[in-house]
């Protein structure tokens, strides 16, 4: 229960990820300075916060001895994750953007081939984990919700808006649970979670580098209005939102269907960014379609939080 509520209170703050983007898109902002600066200004944020714990040097003596596979995963968990889905505020509202996002409840549970189970890895004998199907039932209700939203989203725009913003957050869906998966099985408990996405954040700098040159090259540097948005994202999302994940999936990551179970907390996300736009952004009310597939990804999130426990 505990890893469920604190993945439920990872999403609450994952929601301002998808508002504030949209509100950064509305004001003229760069998609690539909005994915960034986010990194950028996570770093200093966990340097304090892990100096402060007295946790550096064990942190850094972790990432010098697996920098390969940091750079790895972290550009694809945090990289191409976050890329996507800035991308995507461009082309859909918040709470579309976090609706279709939910993906990545289905893409957990299918990536559980590429995790070892711990006990056979090590005794040196390669044993995957299996596709946990019986707790992938209620993620289908979130899916055909998700499609639900999608059909009523695709009368309204065009088709090319629609694969946009459709399929980049489908593939986004499916590399940041890899790339945090894949972390957790290298990181075991040598680190903690603060310590975790302390490293991941700076084995990605490379990539956010190459990114925000290209951003300053295409459209100029970012006003003081976007900085400042992505300030409340580095913190209420990258740094709040995303320990508290990390931390919930790590309760439960010697079990796939628990582990599924808390993938599916990210479903709360939908509902705080549609209240989000709704009250700050004066954005209007879905529709009744688009109001019924909500439901329906609610009812799955619930119900495979009451299979979890």
């Amino acid at each position: 229960m505990r890893a469920l509520l604190l993945g439920l209170a990872g999403s609450f703050f994952f929601a301002f990820t998808f508002i504030l983007n949209r509100s950064m898109e509305l004001g003229g902002g760069s998609w690539a300075w909005s994915a960034s600066l986010r990194f950028l200004l996570m770093l200093p944020i966990l340097l304090v916060m892990v100096w402060h714990t007295g946790g550096l040097g064990k942190s850094f003596s972790h990432l010098r001895q697996n920098l390969a596979a940091y750079l790895l995963w972290s550009t694809v968990g945090f990289g191409l994750f976050y890329t996507s889905v800035c991308f995507a505020a461009a082309y859909g509202e918040g709470w579309l953007v976090a609706s279709t996002w939910q993906g990545t409840i289905i893409a957990g549970p299918l990536l559980s081939p590429f995790l070892l189970k711990p006990s056979r890895e090590e005794a040196g004998l390669p044993c995957f984990r299996r596709i946990p199907f019986q707790a992938m039932r209620w993620s289908l209700l979130i899916l055909a919700g998700i499609c639900l939203m999608q059909w009523e989203h695709a009368r309204a725009i065009s088709v090319r808006q629609t694969v946009l913003c459709v399929l980049p957050l489908l593939f986004g869906a499916f590399m940041y649970p890899l790339g945090n998966r894949k972390m957790m099985e290298i990181c075991g408990d040598r680190v903690d979670t603060v310590q975790r996405v302390l490293n991941m954040t700076i084995a990605s700098l490379p990539f956010w580098l190459a990114l925000s040159a290209w951003a300053a090259y295409a459209h100029g540097l970012p006003g003081a209005g976007q900085v400042g948005q992505s300030v409340l994202v580095a913190l209420l999302s990258g740094v709040l939102g995303t320990v508290l994940f990390f931390a919930a999936t790590n309760l439960v990551k010697h079990d796939p269907s628990r582990l599924a179970s808390v993938e599916a907390t990210q479903a709360g996300e939908i509902v705080f960014a549609l209240l989000g736009e709704i009250v700050l952004l004066s954005a209007p009310l879905p529709s009744g379609v688009s109001l019924a597939g909500i439901c329906m990804v609610i009812a799955g999130m619930v119900l495979h939080s009451l299979r979890g426990r």
